[in-house]
């Protein structure tokens, strides 16, 4: 196994992921840090606490494409290198981990919605794609974004297992999911207190 370029191919897929788009979206806009204000979540759900929607899409979007860009960096390695089938789902785990511990910020980051979202739509359209529809119909019935996300988060790992197969090749992949699932209700853990004691915030329709 061509371990350089393995080892390579994950460092830049975690550098990559530790561009925190809502601090540099924020730095632009003349924002606050999204540290310093409502949840302190470098995120787009708190960005748009600000009232600049522009600037929570510009995150949300900024955030998804770094993990799939990191994704897509494994797949052409894996390809190019001959490195090993999962080096991509490898990839996925260390963009999510350098989001969540951003090298660049001190390695205080977001929880890592968007950028899953990213590594997800990368790995395999429907399995991005299924999560995504998860989210929306979570939402469009309750309204709360942290229990949308980790509805969708949750059932990630459920969808990777039946989308993929289940072969003894295929364990490891869907043990990263797993992983990368498990981080984020890790980092939820704070809105599931609130979830659990009824005090969670939803979005009101307009």
């Amino acid at each position: 196994m061509p371990a350089t370029e393995l080892i390579l191919t994950l460092v830049a897929a975690y550098l990559m992921g530790s561009v925190s788009f809502a601090i540099l979206v924020a730095r632009a806009y003349g924002l606050p840090d999204p540290r310093s204000h409502g949840s302190g979540n470098p995120g787009a759900t708190n960005m748009l606490r600000t009232g600049r929607k522009s600037a929570a899409a510009l995150t949300l979007i900024g955030d998804a494409i770094k993990g799939f860009a990191a994704v897509i960096l494994a797949q052409w390695a894996t390809t190019t290198y001959g490195l090993p089938f999962y080096a991509p789902y490898l990839a996925a785990l260390a963009a999510f981990l350098g989001h969540l511990f951003p090298v660049f910020f001190g390695f205080k980051g977001g929880k890592g919605v968007a950028t899953a979202l990213g590594v997800l739509l990368a790995l395999d359209l429907r399995l991005g794609g299924l999560a995504v529809l998860t989210w929306i119909v979570v939402f469009a019935i309750t309204r709360v974004s942290s229990l949308s996300a980790l509805v969708a988060a949750t059932l990630a790992p459920v969808y990777g297992y039946y989308l993929l197969g289940q072969g003894p090749e295929t364990k490891l992949p869907v043990g990263i999911l797993a992983v990368l699932s498990l981080l984020v209700l890790a980092r939820h853990h704070s809105n599931i207190r609130k979830l659990l004691s009824g005090e969670e915030s939803a979005f009101k329709k307009r």
